[in-house]
């Protein structure tokens, strides 16, 4: 069952020539509702400004616009957070002399929560039938005669600041947005007579501006009310893939046909999962991943699986597998393209580590489809080179999503610390919340370990619990590599995540980088890239210099 909401909405210009008031209240298809949620937004005109009215509407329509746009897979705050400040600067822009100034109150539900996005002195409450909890703070200079006076607005200053809050819906409570021609006329306590005694929402919206334009308001009045009639029982992963639970496909045999897929064989089975080569009637090979048996009765096991598919189709690109669509699809499993080619950890195994040459191309390769991920607030937290399939195609792709997650979307169990122990950042032993940081450590792991055949702080177990010390230079096992690549390991390899690359993208430029400064700096002298070599040329050399003049004082005897 989808989130049910009901609504209505008052605006009035009171004596005031022009309303500059706004309300924008967006309702999407289900597919986008589960996805986005659903909007509702008051904006308030600064009369003093250029255009107080066209300074609402126009912030309205594109936070409407273009929140919707926003990828799914980021949080409602940073998706609200990345528009706004994007709008701030096209108000500065447009207002000519004046600036384009109007304060914003805006809620998005989705799914069982609400975020506020908030900036001015319009208001947020909440109401649960007794109560009436106010959410949002009046940015307004308090000093005597500037009560009035915003401190923060859109379009005000260049650097927006947004206050957000998160948090749970609960059945039967009501939200109320209202702008300050309202509350400042109207006092709390007679707003909960209204909403207490006005079950209709849109007569209750209407009774608001009234009272406040009755008790002397000379601002134009808006007020904006919904209520939670019901909550989604799905759970999130559900909700996010927009599937129904499906039962389990019985154990496929080769040579059977199961939902037009021909069944090639078993290629993988294990505790966790089924994977299957099939094929489609054209004869490609596909990779068909579904639960075993054994999983059936486990509440986690099935949403899981739907929400590795979900984040999967939200990264298509060169470096991640391609998803079949599955229109018909009547059990609970995904197909995903399969590649010709090898795991990086089964070629290191044939080959021994990597050439470096190899090595830079994989990094480069590497670090961007990381970035494309966490661009797309996405952490894959279990990069390494059994997950990083090189094709025959050149192509190097980033596999298994299994354990992926999106902050705001996905649950952080507590303790649990999934991953492979020798990739695993510091931090996450420590229970650190998953971050973009552990990914680039394991990044620098996997290269680390393609470079040199060993792991930067030893081999760590599935039973320890590891200390970190310093990591061992990469050049002890690869006399060859550059000392900027060597220093740019160790910046993605520290113990202190505050101490790594920002980003992956910031990494990339050093890289791509690199090789354009090592030809101004002076290389290192032999002594200090192969000591022992040069120390024992040294006493060889000496050795034979005194048997030479040994064998001179010999000859003159």
């Amino acid at each position: 069952m989808p989130l049910q909401l009901s609504y209505g909405e008052a605006s009035a210009a009171g004596p005031r020539p022009e309303n500059q008031d706004a309300i924008r209240i967006v309702t999407p298809a289900p597919a986008l509702a589960t996805g986005k949620g659903y909007l509702f937004a008051l904006a308030d005109g600064v009369s003093q400004c250029a255009d107080g009215g066209l300074a609402a509407r126009a912030t309205l329509q594109a936070l409407a616009f273009d929140y919707y746009a926003t990828p799914e897979t980021w949080a409602v705050a940073q998706s609200l957070d990345r528009v706004l400040v994007a709008h701030n600067r096209w108000l500065q822009a447009n207002g000519g002399s004046q600036p384009l100034l109007t304060t914003l109150t805006a809620l998005v539900l989705r799914g069982r929560r609400f975020t506020l996005a908030h900036v001015g002195d319009c208001r947020a409450y909440r109401w649960n039938g007794t109560q009436l909890e106010r959410l949002s703070e009046d940015h307004v200079w308090e000093q005597t005669g500037m009560q009035h006076v915003l401190k923060r607005a859109m379009g005000l200053d260049q650097h927006l600041v947004v206050d957000y809050l998160d948090g749970e819906l609960q059945e039967g409570e009501s939200y109320l947005l209202l702008s300050d021609g309202v509350w400042s006329c109207v006092p709390e306590r007679d707003i909960a007579h209204i909403l207490r005694d006005q079950p209709d929402l849109g007569a209750a919206a209407w009774a608001l501006v009234n009272l406040a334009h009755q008790s002397g308001s000379q601002d134009n009045a808006s007020a904006l009310l919904l209520r939670v009639e019901a909550l989604p029982e799905a759970v999130l992963a559900d909700a996010l893939a927009q599937l129904d639970h499906w039962p389990l496909p019985p154990k496929l045999r080769a040579g059977q046909v199961f939902e037009g897929w021909q069944v090639m064989q078993l290629v993988h089975e294990s505790r966790q999962s089924l994977i299957y080569r099939v094929a489609d009637g054209q004869g490609q090979s596909w990779l068909l991943k579904t639960l075993p048996a054994s999983r059936q009765d486990e509440a986690d096991a099935g949403p899981a699986l739907l929400q590795e598919e979900w984040f999967m189709r939200r990264v298509a690109g060169r470096h991640f597998a391609e998803l079949h669509p599955l229109p018909q699809r009547q059990h609970l499993y995904y197909v995903q393209r399969e590649y010709a080619g090898t795991t990086l950890a089964r070629r290191i195994e044939q080959d021994g580590p990597f050439p470096l040459a190899d090595v830079l191309q994989i990094a480069t390769r590497l670090i961007r489809a990381v970035g494309m991920l966490h661009r797309r607030n996405i952490l894959h937290r279990d990069i390494k080179p059994d997950n990083l399939l090189l094709g025959e195609d050149g192509e190097l792709r980033i596999l298994d999503f299994g354990l992926a997650f999106c902050p705001g979307l996905s649950r952080d169990l507590p303790n649990h610390l999934p991953g492979t122990p020798s990739f695993i950042a510091p931090e996450a032993y420590s229970g650190a919340a998953p971050s973009a940081a552990q990914d680039i450590y394991a990044t620098g792991v996997t290269l680390y370990y393609l470079l040199t055949g060993h792991y930067p702080y030893g081999e760590i177990e599935a039973f320890q619990h590891p200390r970190f010390g310093s990591p061992t230079a990469a050049s002890r096992y690869r006399p060859d590599i550059p000392t900027w690549l060597e220093e740019s390991l160790g910046r993605a390899l520290a113990v202190d995540p505050r101490q790594r690359f920002e980003t992956a993208e910031q990494w990339l430029l050093e890289l791509e980088q690199g090789e354009q400064r090592s030809v101004n700096v002076r290389p290192r002298p032999l002594l200090e890239r192969e000591p022992l070599k040069v120390w024992r040329s040294v006493a060889l050399t000496s050795l034979l210099l005194n048997l030479a003049l040994a064998m001179l004082l010999i000859k003159g005897a």
